[in-house]
Order: structure tokens, then C-alpha cells, then sequence
């Protein structure tokens, strides 16, 4: 038997350790709009369907049942390695034509993340990654495109960590 969207969807937040509320809140949706969607009464709106794909770690066709290949292709796995040797990338084209470009050692990352976060001075393109979700992945080995986001605004971001 097929697997429904609701189904799927609820399979990889289980999967991926997440509570109802934890996806509503990274959404901005009611936890109720989250069980509803898991129980196949509503499908998902076109404005969040990319976010909750994200924070799945999944492609949107994935998601929505158009293609089996679980993981993004860019992954890649890795034994698990010694981050203190690793950079993470940040590169940032905002809309406005602002152009950022970071490359922050992982020993430093964890730091940023426990003092409150990484804030690039008034840009929100930042603002809904889930720093900690990557920082995690990038310690069990999995290195390359981590992220890559073209917003409705027009903002570009990309994270990447070397191999």
C-alpha cells in the first residue's frame, strides 16, 4: 500500500525526533494544522510545504510522494570526523543586492550557537535555520550542500561544509 502524504509527513518528524509543536512553531502554524495534516484531513500550504521539507531533510517531491529518493542528492556521508578542522560556509545574495560570504570554523560555530545564534546585522535570511539541526548532521559525517534556499523575496542563501 502507498504510503499517504500524511503518513510520510508524520514518519519523518517522528524520525527526525520532532513533536507536533516543534514543527508548528519552525512553520508558524497551529499544532493542531500540524495533526491535521498528518491525518490527511488538509494538505499542506504551497508557502510551507518547502519549509517543512527543510526541516525534514527531504526534497518537496519526496515529501509529496512523487520520487523515492529519500535523501537530497547533494549529501553525502562520511565516517564520523574530527570538526575541528572543518569550515562551514555561508554564502548570502540577498535580494537588495547585499552579497555575504562566511566561512566559520566548526569549533567556532558551537560557541555562536550556544551564545544565542548566528545574527548577520539586519538580514532575516538567517533567521529560520535551524543552526543546531546542521551543526548536528555535520557531526555524524555528513558533509557538502547542507542548505540552499531561493526565497519568495529573492534572497539566495547556501551552507555548505568542506569535505
Amino acid at each position: 500500500m502507498l504510503e499517504t502524504f500524511g503518513q510520510r509527513f508524520q514518519r519523518l518528524r517522528k524520525e527526525k525526533g520532532l513533536t507536533q509543536e516543534d514543527i508548528a512553531r519552525k512553520v508558524g502554524i497551529t499544532a493542531q494544522s500540524v495533526s491535521k495534516l498528518e491525518n490527511d484531513i488538509s494538505a499542506p500550504d504551497i508557502l510551507i510545504l518547502g519549509k517543512l521539507a527543510q526541516i525534514l531533510g527531504v526534497t518537496t517531491d519526496y515529501l509529496l510522494g512523487n520520487s523515492d529518493e529519500y535523501k537530497p542528492a547533494k549529501l553525502e556521508k562520511h565516517e564520523r570526523v574530527d570538526i575541528s578542522s572543518k569550515v562551514l560556509k555561508i554564502i548570502i545574495n540577498s535580494s537588495d543586492g547585499d552579497k555575504v560570504k562566511l566561512n566559520l570554523p566548526l569549533a567556532v560555530v558551537k560557541p555562536l550557537l550556544n551564545s544565542g545564534g548566528i545574527n548577520i546585522g539586519g538580514s532575516d535570511a538567517l533567521k529560520n535555520i535551524d543552526f543546531d539541526q546542521i551543526f548536528k548532521l555535520v557531526e555524524q559525517g555528513v558533509v557538502g550542500t547542507l542548505l540552499e534556499i531561493n526565497s519568495a523575496d529573492g534572497d539566495n542563501v547556501l551552507i555548505t561544509v568542506d569535505v
